[in-house]
Protein backbone atom coordinates (compact mmCIF):
# COMPACT_ATOMS: atom_id res chain seq x y z
CA UNK A 1 0.00 0.00 0.00
CA UNK A 2 1.29 3.32 -1.18
CA UNK A 3 1.52 6.44 1.49
CA UNK A 4 -0.92 7.84 -0.46
CA UNK A 5 -2.93 5.65 -0.22
CA UNK A 6 -2.39 4.55 3.50
CA UNK A 7 -5.46 5.77 6.48
CA UNK A 8 -4.78 5.06 10.17
CA UNK A 9 -6.70 6.00 13.34
CA UNK A 10 -6.98 4.19 16.92
CA UNK A 11 -10.86 4.53 16.26
CA UNK A 12 -11.34 2.59 13.16
CA UNK A 13 -13.06 -0.82 13.45
CA UNK A 14 -10.28 -2.98 11.85
CA UNK A 15 -7.21 -1.01 14.02
CA UNK A 16 -9.27 -1.99 17.09
CA UNK A 17 -9.75 -5.72 15.65
CA UNK A 18 -6.02 -6.04 14.67
CA UNK A 19 -3.69 -2.69 14.51
CA UNK A 20 -0.54 -4.75 13.54
CA UNK A 21 -0.80 -4.47 9.72
CA UNK A 22 -1.26 -1.01 9.76
CA UNK A 23 1.63 -0.82 12.05
CA UNK A 24 4.00 -2.67 10.10
CA UNK A 25 2.38 -0.23 6.92
CA UNK A 26 3.40 2.77 9.02
CA UNK A 27 7.02 1.62 10.53
CA UNK A 28 8.32 0.65 7.14
CA UNK A 29 6.30 3.66 4.78
CA UNK A 30 5.39 6.54 7.02
CA UNK A 31 6.80 6.34 10.45
CA UNK A 32 6.01 10.06 10.44
CA UNK A 33 2.19 9.90 9.18
CA UNK A 34 -0.49 12.53 9.23
CA UNK A 35 -4.07 11.40 10.09
CA UNK A 36 -6.65 13.42 9.25
CA UNK A 37 -9.08 10.87 10.57
CA UNK A 38 -7.62 11.46 14.39
CA UNK A 39 -5.97 14.80 13.49
CA UNK A 40 -2.62 14.29 14.71
CA UNK A 41 1.01 13.21 13.84
CA UNK A 42 1.90 9.40 14.12
CA UNK A 43 5.08 8.06 15.59
CA UNK A 44 5.13 4.14 15.27
CA UNK A 45 8.75 3.32 14.88
CA UNK A 46 10.69 2.15 18.66
CA UNK A 47 13.32 4.71 18.07
CA UNK A 48 10.74 7.69 17.65
CA UNK A 49 8.52 6.89 20.60
CA UNK A 50 11.36 5.78 23.00
CA UNK A 51 13.27 9.51 22.04
CA UNK A 52 9.71 11.37 22.62
CA UNK A 53 9.25 9.62 25.57
CA UNK A 54 12.74 10.82 27.05
CA UNK A 55 12.35 14.35 25.82
CA UNK A 56 9.21 15.46 27.69
CA UNK A 57 10.51 19.23 27.13
CA UNK A 58 9.84 19.36 23.45
CA UNK A 59 6.93 16.55 23.63
CA UNK A 60 4.29 18.29 26.26
CA UNK A 61 2.10 16.24 28.12
CA UNK A 62 -0.15 19.04 30.23
CA UNK A 63 -2.62 19.76 26.99
CA UNK A 64 -3.71 16.31 26.65
CA UNK A 65 -2.62 12.37 26.22
CA UNK A 66 -5.42 10.90 25.13
CA UNK A 67 -5.85 11.41 21.24
CA UNK A 68 -9.28 12.66 20.23
CA UNK A 69 -10.45 13.19 16.88
CA UNK A 70 -11.14 16.72 15.17
CA UNK A 71 -13.23 19.25 16.98
CA UNK A 72 -13.81 16.83 19.95
CA UNK A 73 -12.70 18.14 23.36
CA UNK A 74 -12.52 15.93 26.06
CA UNK A 75 -10.43 18.24 28.59
CA UNK A 76 -13.42 19.09 30.62
CA UNK A 77 -13.64 14.91 31.46
CA UNK A 78 -10.37 15.59 33.85
CA UNK A 79 -8.96 17.29 36.93
CA UNK A 80 -4.88 17.45 36.93
CA UNK A 81 -3.64 13.98 36.82
CA UNK A 82 0.21 13.32 37.10
CA UNK A 83 -0.07 11.71 33.69
CA UNK A 84 -0.99 15.41 32.32
CA UNK A 85 1.35 17.64 33.82
CA UNK A 86 5.06 18.26 32.58
CA UNK A 87 8.52 19.41 35.03
CA UNK A 88 8.56 21.00 37.33
CA UNK A 89 4.98 20.91 38.95
CA UNK A 90 4.85 16.76 37.60
CA UNK A 91 8.48 16.47 39.42
CA UNK A 92 6.18 17.53 42.42
CA UNK A 93 3.71 15.77 41.92
CA UNK A 94 5.24 12.37 41.42
CA UNK A 95 7.47 13.15 44.60
CA UNK A 96 4.08 13.81 46.77
CA UNK A 97 2.61 10.24 45.67
CA UNK A 98 5.78 8.40 46.02
CA UNK A 99 5.66 8.87 49.81
CA UNK A 100 2.49 6.70 49.27
CA UNK A 101 2.91 4.16 46.73
CA UNK A 102 6.55 3.14 48.06
CA UNK A 103 8.09 -0.34 47.07
CA UNK A 104 7.34 -1.80 50.31
CA UNK A 105 3.38 -0.72 50.27
CA UNK A 106 3.42 -2.69 47.08
CA UNK A 107 5.59 -5.81 47.68
CA UNK A 108 3.58 -6.31 51.20
CA UNK A 109 0.27 -6.76 49.11
CA UNK A 110 1.39 -10.05 47.08
CA UNK A 111 0.01 -12.65 49.90
CA UNK A 112 -3.38 -10.70 49.41
CA UNK A 113 -2.88 -10.87 46.12
CA UNK A 114 -2.28 -14.49 46.12
CA UNK A 115 -5.43 -15.18 48.54
CA UNK A 116 -7.27 -13.08 46.29
CA UNK A 117 -6.48 -15.23 43.13
CA UNK A 118 -7.33 -18.62 44.57
CA UNK A 119 -10.22 -17.11 45.78
CA UNK A 120 -11.69 -15.93 41.93
CA UNK A 121 -10.35 -19.01 40.42
CA UNK A 122 -12.22 -21.21 42.99
CA UNK A 123 -15.39 -19.93 41.76
CA UNK A 124 -13.63 -21.27 37.70
CA UNK A 125 -16.51 -23.34 36.32
CA UNK A 126 -14.71 -26.82 35.11
CA UNK A 127 -16.74 -27.55 32.23
CA UNK A 128 -19.31 -24.64 31.20
CA UNK A 129 -17.76 -21.21 29.24
CA UNK A 130 -16.63 -18.74 31.56
CA UNK A 131 -16.38 -14.88 31.17
CA UNK A 132 -13.02 -14.08 32.05
CA UNK A 133 -13.22 -10.87 32.73
CA UNK A 134 -16.11 -10.17 34.35
CA UNK A 135 -15.16 -13.21 36.73
CA UNK A 136 -11.35 -12.69 37.59
CA UNK A 137 -9.57 -10.08 35.11
CA UNK A 138 -11.87 -7.48 36.01
CA UNK A 139 -12.66 -8.41 39.90
CA UNK A 140 -8.83 -8.71 40.90
CA UNK A 141 -7.58 -5.52 40.24
CA UNK A 142 -10.70 -3.54 41.29
CA UNK A 143 -10.14 -5.08 44.85
CA UNK A 144 -6.88 -4.90 45.02
CA UNK A 145 -7.09 -0.97 44.33
CA UNK A 146 -10.30 -0.58 46.46
CA UNK A 147 -8.14 -2.51 49.41
CA UNK A 148 -5.29 -0.30 49.01
CA UNK A 149 -7.24 3.07 49.22
CA UNK A 150 -9.35 1.43 51.77
CA UNK A 151 -12.58 1.92 49.97
CA UNK A 152 -15.01 -0.75 51.20
CA UNK A 153 -15.01 -4.29 49.12
CA UNK A 154 -18.76 -3.40 48.60
CA UNK A 155 -18.41 -0.61 46.42
CA UNK A 156 -16.28 -2.57 44.15
CA UNK A 157 -18.76 -3.26 41.36
CA UNK A 158 -19.43 0.36 41.01
CA UNK A 159 -15.59 1.25 40.83
CA UNK A 160 -15.92 -1.37 37.73
CA UNK A 161 -18.78 -0.31 36.19
CA UNK A 162 -17.92 3.83 36.21
CA UNK A 163 -14.38 2.41 35.06
CA UNK A 164 -15.51 0.72 32.01
CA UNK A 165 -17.93 3.01 31.13
CA UNK A 166 -15.12 5.91 31.20
CA UNK A 167 -13.03 3.64 28.85
CA UNK A 168 -15.72 2.70 26.81
CA UNK A 169 -17.04 6.09 25.97
CA UNK A 170 -15.50 6.82 22.46
CA UNK A 171 -15.47 10.11 21.36
CA UNK A 172 -15.15 8.83 17.41
CA UNK A 173 -18.75 8.39 18.13
CA UNK A 174 -19.67 11.24 19.90
CA UNK A 175 -19.97 9.02 23.51
CA UNK A 176 -19.58 11.71 25.74
CA UNK A 177 -22.77 12.10 28.13
CA UNK A 178 -21.84 8.48 29.83
CA UNK A 179 -18.45 9.09 30.21
CA UNK A 180 -19.04 12.57 32.02
CA UNK A 181 -21.82 11.00 34.39
CA UNK A 182 -19.06 8.15 35.32
CA UNK A 183 -16.42 10.52 35.90
CA UNK A 184 -18.28 12.78 37.79
CA UNK A 185 -20.15 9.64 39.87
CA UNK A 186 -16.54 8.88 40.63
CA UNK A 187 -15.17 12.57 41.92
CA UNK A 188 -17.87 12.79 44.29
CA UNK A 189 -17.71 9.31 45.77
CA UNK A 190 -13.94 10.45 45.92
CA UNK A 191 -14.25 13.63 47.15
CA UNK A 192 -16.78 12.27 50.02
CA UNK A 193 -14.12 9.87 50.74
CA UNK A 194 -11.20 11.95 51.17
CA UNK A 195 -13.13 14.17 53.74
CA UNK A 196 -13.61 11.28 55.49
CA UNK A 197 -10.06 10.41 55.58
CA UNK A 198 -8.95 14.20 56.48
CA UNK A 199 -11.29 13.87 59.70
CA UNK A 200 -10.45 9.84 60.20
CA UNK A 201 -7.01 8.39 59.31
CA UNK A 202 -6.93 5.01 58.32
CA UNK A 203 -3.39 3.04 57.44
CA UNK A 204 -4.52 3.07 53.72
CA UNK A 205 -3.45 4.60 50.55
CA UNK A 206 -6.11 7.35 50.94
CA UNK A 207 -5.14 8.20 54.34
CA UNK A 208 -1.37 8.43 53.24
CA UNK A 209 -2.09 10.61 49.96
CA UNK A 210 -3.93 13.20 52.11
CA UNK A 211 -0.78 13.16 54.65
CA UNK A 212 2.07 13.13 51.67
CA UNK A 213 3.95 16.42 52.04
CA UNK A 214 7.21 17.55 49.79
CA UNK A 215 8.81 20.79 51.47
CA UNK A 216 5.86 21.60 53.35
CA UNK A 217 3.33 21.34 50.54
CA UNK A 218 0.70 18.74 50.17
CA UNK A 219 -1.59 17.82 47.02
CA UNK A 220 -4.47 20.33 46.45
CA UNK A 221 -7.98 19.11 46.61
CA UNK A 222 -8.33 18.90 42.93
CA UNK A 223 -4.89 17.12 42.78
CA UNK A 224 -5.76 14.38 44.70
CA UNK A 225 -9.54 13.82 43.19
CA UNK A 226 -7.11 13.32 39.74
CA UNK A 227 -4.26 10.76 40.79
CA UNK A 228 -7.51 8.50 42.97
CA UNK A 229 -8.83 8.59 39.10
CA UNK A 230 -5.79 7.87 37.07
CA UNK A 231 -5.23 5.02 40.14
CA UNK A 232 -8.51 3.75 39.04
CA UNK A 233 -8.37 3.85 35.16
CA UNK A 234 -4.35 3.10 35.31
CA UNK A 235 -4.35 0.92 37.74
CA UNK A 236 -7.34 -1.45 37.89
CA UNK A 237 -8.62 -1.16 33.19
CA UNK A 238 -4.78 -1.40 32.62
CA UNK A 239 -3.99 -4.53 34.70
CA UNK A 240 -7.49 -5.95 33.59
CA UNK A 241 -6.50 -5.83 29.75
CA UNK A 242 -3.12 -7.41 30.62
CA UNK A 243 -4.48 -10.30 31.94
CA UNK A 244 -7.62 -11.02 29.29
CA UNK A 245 -4.66 -10.46 26.34
CA UNK A 246 -2.79 -12.89 28.26
CA UNK A 247 -5.32 -15.43 28.38
CA UNK A 248 -5.94 -14.72 24.30
CA UNK A 249 -1.78 -15.15 23.68
CA UNK A 250 -1.86 -18.18 25.36
CA UNK A 251 -4.72 -19.81 23.93
CA UNK A 252 -3.19 -19.31 21.20
CA UNK A 253 0.53 -20.41 21.86
CA UNK A 254 -0.72 -23.70 23.85
CA UNK A 255 2.97 -24.88 24.03
CA UNK A 256 4.18 -21.79 25.65
CA UNK A 257 1.62 -22.10 27.53
CA UNK A 258 2.45 -25.58 28.84
CA UNK A 259 6.19 -24.61 29.26
CA UNK A 260 4.99 -21.82 31.64
CA UNK A 261 2.60 -24.23 34.07
CA UNK A 262 5.39 -26.27 34.29
CA UNK A 263 8.26 -23.93 35.33
CA UNK A 264 7.03 -20.96 37.31
CA UNK A 265 10.17 -19.48 37.40
CA UNK A 266 9.55 -18.38 33.90
CA UNK A 267 6.81 -16.39 34.52
CA UNK A 268 8.15 -12.96 35.11
CA UNK A 269 9.54 -12.48 31.74
CA UNK A 270 7.03 -13.72 29.95
CA UNK A 271 5.19 -11.05 31.62
CA UNK A 272 7.37 -8.33 29.87
CA UNK A 273 7.04 -10.49 26.82
CA UNK A 274 2.92 -10.72 27.27
CA UNK A 275 3.19 -6.59 27.67
CA UNK A 276 5.19 -6.07 24.36
CA UNK A 277 3.22 -8.77 22.68
CA UNK A 278 -0.13 -7.18 23.01
CA UNK A 279 0.15 -3.80 24.91
CA UNK A 280 -2.73 -2.84 26.98
CA UNK A 281 -2.41 0.84 26.22
CA UNK A 282 -1.46 1.01 22.63
CA UNK A 283 -0.39 4.66 22.35
CA UNK A 284 -0.79 8.03 24.17
CA UNK A 285 -0.79 11.60 22.74
CA UNK A 286 1.60 14.37 23.22
CA UNK A 287 1.68 17.99 22.19
CA UNK A 288 4.70 19.44 20.34
CA UNK A 289 6.28 23.18 22.50
CA UNK A 290 8.46 23.56 19.52
CA UNK A 291 8.87 22.31 15.53
CA UNK A 292 10.00 19.17 14.81
CA UNK A 293 11.63 17.76 11.45
CA UNK A 294 11.93 14.20 11.59
CA UNK A 295 12.03 11.38 8.67
CA UNK A 296 11.61 14.83 6.04
CA UNK A 297 7.86 15.79 7.56
CA UNK A 298 7.85 19.05 9.73
CA UNK A 299 5.14 18.87 12.97
CA UNK A 300 4.78 22.41 13.82
CA UNK A 301 4.60 24.06 17.40
CA UNK A 302 1.33 23.41 18.94
CA UNK A 303 1.26 19.98 17.36
CA UNK A 304 -0.33 16.72 18.97
CA UNK A 305 1.84 13.67 18.13
CA UNK A 306 0.18 10.28 18.89
CA UNK A 307 3.05 7.73 20.41
CA UNK A 308 1.77 4.31 19.41
CA UNK A 309 3.67 2.13 22.21
CA UNK A 310 1.78 -0.94 20.55
CA UNK A 311 3.58 -0.35 17.14
CA UNK A 312 6.90 0.83 18.87
CA UNK A 313 6.79 -2.53 20.98
CA UNK A 314 6.91 -5.00 17.70
CA UNK A 315 9.29 -3.05 15.52
CA UNK A 316 11.83 -5.57 14.31
CA UNK A 317 14.34 -2.87 14.28
CA UNK A 318 13.98 -3.03 18.48
CA UNK A 319 13.03 -6.56 18.62
CA UNK A 320 14.09 -9.48 16.00
CA UNK A 321 11.28 -11.34 14.73
CA UNK A 322 9.06 -9.39 16.43
CA UNK A 323 5.44 -10.51 15.21
CA UNK A 324 6.53 -13.56 17.12
CA UNK A 325 5.53 -14.19 20.66
CA UNK A 326 8.41 -16.17 22.35
CA UNK A 327 8.47 -16.17 25.99
CA UNK A 328 12.12 -16.86 26.18
CA UNK A 329 12.77 -13.25 24.96
CA UNK A 330 13.60 -10.38 27.03
CA UNK A 331 12.46 -7.41 26.12
CA UNK A 332 13.98 -4.76 28.17
CA UNK A 333 13.24 -1.99 25.80
CA UNK A 334 9.48 -2.58 25.45
CA UNK A 335 7.88 0.42 26.33
CA UNK A 336 4.12 -0.84 27.00
CA UNK A 337 4.31 1.36 30.75
CA UNK A 338 5.91 4.09 29.02
CA UNK A 339 9.75 5.12 29.87
CA UNK A 340 11.41 8.66 31.40
CA UNK A 341 9.37 10.65 33.86
CA UNK A 342 6.39 9.48 32.79
CA UNK A 343 6.84 6.00 33.19
CA UNK A 344 3.93 4.02 34.92
CA UNK A 345 3.81 4.72 38.69
CA UNK A 346 1.76 1.22 39.08
CA UNK A 347 4.07 -1.09 37.01
CA UNK A 348 5.83 -2.91 40.12
CA UNK A 349 1.81 -3.40 40.97
CA UNK A 350 0.53 -4.49 37.46
CA UNK A 351 3.48 -7.24 37.36
CA UNK A 352 3.09 -8.39 40.43
CA UNK A 353 -0.69 -8.84 39.97
CA UNK A 354 -0.11 -10.65 36.64
CA UNK A 355 2.71 -12.59 37.85
CA UNK A 356 0.91 -14.03 40.71
CA UNK A 357 -2.71 -14.45 38.29
CA UNK A 358 -0.95 -16.22 35.29
CA UNK A 359 1.09 -18.51 37.90
CA UNK A 360 -2.23 -19.50 39.57
CA UNK A 361 -4.56 -19.90 36.45
CA UNK A 362 -1.76 -22.05 34.61
CA UNK A 363 -1.52 -24.27 37.49
CA UNK A 364 -5.19 -25.01 38.09
CA UNK A 365 -5.84 -24.62 34.38
CA UNK A 366 -3.07 -25.94 32.14
CA UNK A 367 -5.45 -26.24 28.83
CA UNK A 368 -8.20 -23.83 27.89
CA UNK A 369 -9.36 -21.73 25.37
CA UNK A 370 -11.34 -18.29 24.14
CA UNK A 371 -14.00 -18.10 21.65
CA UNK A 372 -13.09 -14.68 20.17
CA UNK A 373 -16.16 -14.81 18.02
CA UNK A 374 -18.28 -13.90 21.16
CA UNK A 375 -15.80 -12.32 22.70
CA UNK A 376 -16.47 -8.21 22.95
CA UNK A 377 -13.66 -5.98 22.28
CA UNK A 378 -12.85 -2.19 24.04
CA UNK A 379 -13.58 0.41 21.44
CA UNK A 380 -11.82 3.55 23.03
CA UNK A 381 -9.14 3.81 21.03
CA UNK A 382 -5.77 3.01 21.82
CA UNK A 383 -7.12 1.33 25.07
CA UNK A 384 -6.60 -2.23 23.96
CA UNK A 385 -8.66 -5.10 25.56
CA UNK A 386 -12.07 -7.07 26.24
CA UNK A 387 -15.51 -6.56 27.66
CA UNK A 388 -16.04 -9.98 27.91
CA UNK A 389 -13.88 -12.67 26.46
CA UNK A 390 -16.10 -16.03 27.00
CA UNK A 391 -12.86 -19.06 28.03
CA UNK A 392 -13.22 -22.61 28.56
Amino acid sequence: MSTRQLTYSPFDAEVIADPYPVYRQLREGAPVFWSSRAGTWVLSRHVDVSAALGDPATYSSASGIFPTPPGVDMTELFLPMLIMSDPPRHTQLRQLVSKAFTPRRIAGLGAQIQTLVDDLLDETPETDAWDFVSGFAGPLPAIVIADMLGVPREDRDRFRAWSTTLIQSNPARGEFGAGLDAAAALYNYFAAFLAERRAHPQDDLMTALVQAEVEGEHLSEDELLGFCLLLLIAGHETTTNLLANSAVILAHHPESRRELADNRNLVPAAVEELLRYDSPVQGLSRTLTRQVDLHGKTMATGDTVLLLFGSANRDDQAFPDADRFDIHRTPERQVALGRGIHFCLGASLARLEARIALQALLTRHRDFDVDLDAAIRLHSGPIRGFASLPIQ
